[in-house]
């Protein structure tokens, strides 16, 4: 970002109070805006119209650093950031977690963020420093209802700032994208772009834009979350950058609010820097903020800095400075004056001065309230409080202006940025008499009795709501997850009641999962509800670990005909930090409720989240590993799905992404917008692929003739390939180098050295493989070449994009198809053969093609299914088909521009586009 450098002192970042500041300011009341002209020396932009600033004066806000140009000035649509929980029409509360590198402008005080110390909300667009976010709102997407408030339309949600440099305006068209200043708004729902001066020309009802026929609405979304935190109801853990506490900060930095502001903090000559408290908690937990004073200052100047230091918009007057330790309060025209002199400047290091902002009190109030009336044109109704006003008679207040109050109460919403707590007040509380009664204690709190103000910051983002009262059951749904598979509901509900002693009049099973070893709970009580959701958590039953997640309800007959909402699947531990970012962008494009961490709850969750949806596509984002995951549990419980046959596309962040290659994915994901990807689902080409089951019979004949059972028989599912010998071996070995140091493979292309490291180990080895196992295919024996590797091909894909049947015509074989209910069984004759495969120079050797084949394994060998190896005993294996085909979408067919990408994996993704399937 280009700042702004004001030759003057009071622009720096230290919030300055000077006695001739009034004569410069320039204030803007309904915006919130504190106005001063400053000298500029370096290139700036203005913020509203992100034009170049021409000339040496710009007119900078004390508050939140927004700087424009005179002519600006007239027109200015962007509100200051001591306004915004007054701009908050449905509050929510963000997502906090760590930021990324990239170029981005805080949202509070409009400057440059660090990517060490940024952070982001996981659902939308807000991005701050670590010591702005403590004053943000909660001002992000509502994501869904709670029952409580009834909405006719769904409006745009605007963000300010953070554009790419090719946006366009709406309504204009011009170029409204700035990377150098916060410029810009975007509907954070349907993505619209627009100037600050044009956004209000826009139809406040939002349509979803163009990526409606995938997005699960949030009117369609119910979720009782009142216990639980926002990051528990989207699903977000502590490890992807969740746990961000911005109330309760280490003490081990008592500035850390501070820190921002005081990378200048030294004094220049004749000033002073004071540490400011909002309030009796910040005092506790050292969190302060500094107010750089000079000589001279009239003490209203000063609480104003103070005020202006902490975001708040109120009028200095109702406000004074007390000394932190004793009573004494500012009354004097000059604060340096009992400092006996100019030399007497004290430093944050030395301490300084420390002072406690506070309100003055007085016997009458005006409260807003808010309602469902903002259709009529007021976002809400200013009520008077008087000594004698009750929450009953406000009501009766507002029912003079509105119509719509009857049998309404008077709901108190507290708008941290972390949490939105709500509270219902008794129609006979008396409003100022608590409000007093309180102050009496720490001279500032919250106007209910329930709970104390820890800051004035906190007490201005609080606000009043009239509610309709309705008598509504309280339904919340948990899924327990990590208890042992394939019992029955009686034995679930045993486990559930010892181990998590619930109270059966208020705790139900909605549905069992037994070969997930998964249950649902119906919880009718919200502190039940969230004990259980915790106790889950530290529990464990043997010796697993269960985990609990909070699950919505959707409202699928709500849902339009032409909408199929998309469930988005993320292995965050896939592609490096690719997968994770992949999971804040679809979070932040679509519903959060629709997309899933897999490495949270595994595929179970969102599919019994989308179970009673008529329709719905799935997106899976990892390698084929991840696809054969969510494809088995699939399996497993489509039985209990409305909707049992959804198509699946990839969005291939794994090494070989072989089946991704033959539909067209791609072979990994290098980088593209998801909004591309999104575009690109929709318009994907529905194809069904086979699947095969595998029954691992390990056994040994004894001396006498008997079969004796070495392990229980198991039985997996194949959707790519599976593979004996030498290819089993070498990725065996790769999985095991994966185990011991698993931050060294977090790339493809560390991961293929890898594997080419191996195979050169194993170049020299010589092996009998068609000694020591037996083929039947289709009922027939068939006899083996000198081979080291046998591998059986349900996709024209092997390795990471290798042909190995090859394409030459061979009239006692059919064309290869990943539908045609066929398995192709091909041999390798050693590491060389396979490199050759690799390289496009052979194929490999065709043994077979059928439905039905049988393995018999004389002794131990490395076997690999979809690229997970182990070491199977000797017995018997057997591979059939898998039920009924799977749906899954084929990337549509756009014309290929000439690249410099490699040679192979254009050629292995052609090939298998057009071979592999057949419509």
């Amino acid at each position: 970002m280009a700042d702004c450098c004001p030759a003057e002192p009071e622009a720096t970042d230290s919030r300055t109070a000077s006695p001739l500041a009034a004569k410069t300011r320039y204030q803007n009341p309904a915006l919130g805006h504190s106005f001063k002209r400053v000298t500029l020396t370096k290139p700036t932009f203005c913020h509203h119209c992100s034009d170049f600033l021409w000339g040496l004066l710009g007119f900078l806000c004390e508050v939140c650093n927004f700087m424009c140009h005179e002519k600006c000035l007239k027109t200015l649509r962007s509100s200051c950031s001591s306004m915004a929980p007054s701009a908050v029409r449905v509050p929510v509360a963000h997502c906090f977690g760590p930021d990324t590198g990239k170029r981005r402008m805080c949202c509070v005080c409009r400057k440059q963020t660090d990517g060490n110390a940024a952070l982001r909300c996981e659902v939308c667009e807000l991005h701050v420093h670590a010591d702005c976010a403590a004053f943000t709102c909660a001002d992000c997407r509502a994501c869904h209802t709670d029952g409580t408030r009834d909405q006719d339309t769904f409006h745009h949600h605007w963000r300010e700032g953070n554009l790419v440099s090719s946006a366009r305006c709406e309504v204009c068209r011009r170029s409204c994208g700035s990377t150098d200043v916060l410029a810009g708004m975007k509907c954070e729902w349907c993505n619209i772009t627009c100037h600050a001066a044009c956004y209000l020309s826009v139809a406040p009802e939002c349509t979803m834009g163009r990526l409606r026929g995938m997005m699960l609405h949030p009117s369609c979304v119910r979720l009782h979350s009142r216990n639980f935190s926002r990051m528990h109801c989207y699903r977000i853990t502590e490890d992807n950058g969740g746990g961000h506490d911005l109330d309760d900060r280490s003490d081990g930095d008592p500035s850390a609010v501070a820190s921002k502001d005081s990378q200048h903090a030294t004094p220049d000559y004749g000033k002073q820097l004071l540490k400011v408290f909002d309030g009796d908690d910040a005092l506790k937990r050292g969190h302060f903020r500094l107010v750089s004073i000079v000589r001279a200052t009239r003490n209203e100047e000063v609480v104003g800095a103070a005020l202006r230091a902490f975001y708040l918009p109120d009028e200095p007057q109702d406000y004074e400075l007390q000394e932190v330790g004793g009573l004494q309060r500012l009354h004097s025209d000059d604060v340096l004056n009992r400092n006996s002199g100019p030399d007497n400047r004290n430093s944050l290091k030395d301490g300084g001065d420390a002072w406690l902002l506070r309100h003055k009190g007085c016997n009458n109030e005006v409260i807003k309230v808010h309602g469902g009336w903002p259709r009529s044109g007021a976002d809400y109704i200013a009520v008077s409080v008087s000594e004698g006003s009750t929450a009953a008679s406000v009501l009766a207040e507002v029912s003079k202006q509105a119509d719509d109050v009857t049998g309404c109460d008077l709901q108190e919403v507290f708008m941290s940025s972390k949490q939105v707590q709500k509270q219902t007040l008794t129609p006979q509380e008396k409003l100022l008499d608590k409000l007093q009664e309180i102050r009496k204690v720490i001279q500032h709190a919250r106007i209910l009795a329930v709970m104390l103000f820890v800051s004035l910051r906190q007490m201005n983002q609080t606000r009043f709501y009239a509610v309709k009262r309705r008598n509504q059951a309280v339904q919340v749904s948990l899924l327990i997850g990590g208890l042992p598979p394939l019992l029955t509901r009686e034995q679930y509900w045993q486990l559930i009641q010892d181990h998590l002693t619930t109270k059966s009049h208020l705790v139900s099973i909605s549905h069992v999962y037994a070969s997930q070893g998964a249950v649902a709970l119906q919880m009718l009580c919200f502190s039940e509800a969230e004990r259980v959701f915790m106790l889950a958590k530290d529990t464990r039953v043997d010796s697993k670990s269960l985990w609990s997640l909070v699950i919505p309800d959707i409202a699928h007959d709500e849902i339009s005909e032409d909408v199929r909402p998309l469930l988005v699947f993320v292995n965050p531990k896939s592609g490096g930090l690719k997968g994770r970012e992949l999971l804040y962008s679809f979070r932040k494009l679509l519903n959060p409720h629709q997309v899933f961490d897999i490495s949270s709850g595994g595929p179970l969750a969102g599919l019994h989240t989308f179970r009673d949806l008529p329709r719905f596509r799935m997106l899976v984002c990892g390698g084929d590993g991840t696809v054969g995951w969510v494809l088995g549990v699939l399996e497993a419980v489509r039985h209990k799905l409305a909707c049992r046959e959804p198509p699946v596309g990839i969005v291939p962040l794994g090494t070989g992404n072989d089946l991704a290659r033959i539909l067209r994915w791609g072979p990994g994901y290098s980088g593209e917008e998801v909004a591309h990807i999104l575009a690109c689902v929709e318009e994907a080409e529905e194809v069904l692929m086979d699947r095969w089951t595998i029954l691992l019979d390990a056994q040994v004949v004894s001396e006498d003739g008997k079969e004796n059972f070495l392990e229980p028989p198991k039985i997996v599912h194949m959707n790519n390939y599976f593979g004996l010998g030498i290819d089993a071996e070498l990725s065996l070995d790769f999985h095991l180098a994966r185990e011991d140091d698993p931050d060294k493979f977090t790339s493809r292309f560390h991961n293929k050295g890898v594997y080419v490291k191996v195979g050169l180990q194993k170049i020299s080895a010589t092996r009998s493989l068609h000694r020591e196992l037996q083929l039947h295919v289709d009922g027939r024996h068939v006899p083996l070449p000198n081979i080291e590797g046998l591998i059986f091909l349900n996709i024209p894909s092997w390795g990471s994009g290798a042909d190995l049947w090859g394409s030459e015509v061979d009239a006692r074989y059919r064309k290869p198809s990943i539908n045609d209910g066929m398995l192709e069984v091909v041999g390798v004759t050693g590491v060389v053969h396979m490199g050759q495969v690799q390289s496009g120079l052979r194929s490999g050797i065709r043994i077979a093609q059928g439905t039905y084949m049988r393995v018999t394994l004389k002794k131990a060998f490395p076997v690999q299914v979809d690229g997970e190896p182990w070491l199977q005993p000797p017995g018997h294996i057997i591979i059939s088909a898998a039920g009924p085909k799977v749906r899954m979408l084929r990337k549509f067919k756009h014309k290929q521009k000439k690249s410099a990408g490699g040679a192979k994996d254009g050629r292995s993704e052609s090939s298998a586009s057009t071979d592999g399937v057949q419509p």
